[in-house]
């Protein structure tokens, strides 16, 4: 029996190649890795990102949303936010969970692509 694990590649459509490259790879700081043609490719801590202009109708659809883990997520939606990045929900708390509170925060790319920010807080004993 085939079993997939292993995440090699996330694909997130784009209108304007150039445009999105420049917001993940100077705004969010990302790893950029190469490009060709429409597309642009990041690291994502060994999971590669594909930003891809659509070339037909049947994949003109937003992405699935992709949550980047952080350390400080308060730290980051204030750097975040300098840097000019609009927040549909700031980070706040979504669960308790074993010793530690799941926090979620979310914001748009410019492609109306929604992103997350998800950081796991230890809880004090």
């Amino acid at each position: 029996m085939v079993k997939l694990s292993r995440i090699g590649q996330i694909a997130v459509n784009v209108r304007n190649a150039q445009r999105a490259i420049a917001f993940y790879r100077d705004t969010l700081g990302m790893e950029f890795l190469f490009e060709v043609p429409g597309m642009g490719f990041f690291n994502c801590d060994g999971i590669r990102l594909m930003l891809s202009e659509v070339e037909s109708a049947e994949f003109n659809y937003p992405a699935s949303i992709i949550y980047y883990g952080v350390d400080d997520i308060h730290a980051t939606y204030e750097a975040l936010s300098q840097a000019g990045v609009v927040f549909t929900s700031p980070p706040r708390k979504i669960a308790s969970v074993a010793e530690h509170d799941l926090w979620m925060g979310f914001f748009k790319d410019p492609d109306d692509n929604i992103l997350g920010l998800m950081s796991e807080i230890l809880r004090p004993e």
